[in-house]
């Protein structure tokens, strides 16, 4: 089974070559690794250049933000699934495609969800993030898997789009409810801790991302006609801590 690993980056340099030496190192032996770059201004491409024995194709061009670049790393790719590795992430472990290619391979799945782990700089763990307890209908009350653990059919892509430019912080948020709710994908929790993600992206702190996402959590949930109460979209912070979705 083909996997295709898709990596967007933009002045990347302090951390691109441990994602790169993260993908390098996976046992699994039919791996296509796509780096999309933005146009970098530091010394990023030249990081690209030096490992191109690891990456199969690698572009670098001036884009319209991170899920442009994603599309574009989506439509490059040939494998049987796709995944995401951001450019400050590793994969958790050397076996980690080599579990989900048998996953998929067992499973008649459109695609597997699986966890994140969290960490700071020195590589202290803050979080683990779990989809064990995770289902579609939690999106309508704003809560989605973690984006990096998720491994689709390529074919999805042609199926159904790829990521809409029109969200800022949200349009994983809008394909994956596109993808889970509206069209009804096939998927099965796999259990397998995917990712080591560096805390602090583009939408994971602050009083103004979380009222951002919660537009666009509402705005995804609208375009997808899918029935939903604001209200909780609103207070989904308040539902995470009081336990509520663990019932």
């Amino acid at each position: 089974m083909k996997i295709s690993i898709i990596t967007v980056c933009y002045n990347s340099a302090t951390t691109l070559e441990k994602t790169i030496q993260s993908v390098a190192g996976q046992t699994h032996a039919n791996v296509e690794y796509i780096v999309v770059d933005g146009n970098s201004k530091d010394t990023t491409v030249a990081i690209i250049k030096k490992n191109e024995d690891v990456i199969t194709k690698w572009i670098s061009e001036p884009d319209k933000g991170l899920y442009d670049a994603m599309n574009k790393g989506i439509q490059l790719a040939t494998g049987d699934l796709v995944g995401i590795l951001n450019s400050d992430d590793t994969f958790a472990s050397e076996n980690v495609l080599k579990k989900v290619a048998n996953f998929h391979s067992q499973n008649a799945i459109d695609a597997s969800v699986g966890n994140i782990v969290q960490h700071k700089q020195d590589g202290t763990i803050v979080r683990t993030y779990s989809a064990a307890k995770w289902n579609p209908e939690k999106l309508k009350i704003g809560f989605m898997p973690p984006h990096p653990a998720i491994f689709f059919k390529r074919t999805l892509f042609d199926s159904f789009g790829l990521y809409h430019l029109d969200f800022t912080i949200g349009a994983d948020y809008e394909l994956i409810t596109r993808f889970f709710l509206k069209h009804n994908i096939t998927w099965k929790y796999s259990g397998i801790t995917t990712t080591k993600m560096l805390i602090g992206g583009l939408s994971s702190s602050g009083v103004k991302s979380y009222q951002l996402i919660s537009k666009e959590i509402a705005k995804a949930l609208t375009r997808n006609e899918i029935k939903f109460s604001p209200l909780k979209v609103r207070l989904r912070g308040i539902w995470k801590i009081s336990g509520l979705l663990k019932r």
